[in-house]
């Protein structure tokens, strides 16, 4: 191999594996912000066909509607807790700050946070919808169907 291409050669390998570590890193970066988007039901059952959980530990977002009475308001605190509802189990969030001014009871919430196990979230972004007509694009793709009438559950039994 003559001079030439042998250099060559060497600025291509070159070139290729600086361009393999550029991808390598920014792959790496997007993982920890990635926050893929949950209702309960998925949380709970499994997301997709092949019925993918979330692991412990990881960053997420839940939408649903919040089960009326559930809310928990620590005296000594800014702590809150309150469950959520979709068409199927129900999923606890807990948070620690002042909620948005239109959160309620009964209304469409997106929490995002970490799961802490598998139906408990610590939420560090609670977002509440803003009127009667306005539900984020997912939550409203997840919760299609679901009439704005009292769930049929038994809080004492956590179903």
């Amino acid at each position: 191999m003559n001079p030439r291409r042998k250099k060559r050669l060497l600025v291509i390998v070159a070139i290729l594996f600086g361009l393999g570590s550029a991808i390598g890193l920014v792959l790496y970066a997007l993982q920890e912000n990635i926050n893929l988007f949950y209702t309960p039901s998925e949380l709970i059952d499994g997301k997709g066909p092949n019925k993918e959980k979330p692991f412990i530990g990881q960053k997420l977002r839940i939408g649903g509607m919040v089960v009326p009475g559930s809310v928990e308001r620590n005296e000594q605190s800014l702590e809150v807790s309150f469950k959520l509802i979709d068409t199927g189990p129900l999923v606890t969030v807990k948070y620690q700050g002042i909620l948005p001014d239109l959160f309620r009871e009964g209304q469409g919430i997106v929490a995002q946070g970490v799961l802490i196990e598998p139906n408990v979230i610590e939420a560090f972004e609670v977002l509440a919808k803003h009127d009667e007509e306005y539900m984020p694009a997912e939550v409203a793709e997840a919760v299609k169907g679901i009439k704005h009438e009292k769930p049929k559950y038994n809080l004492d039994s956590g179903n």
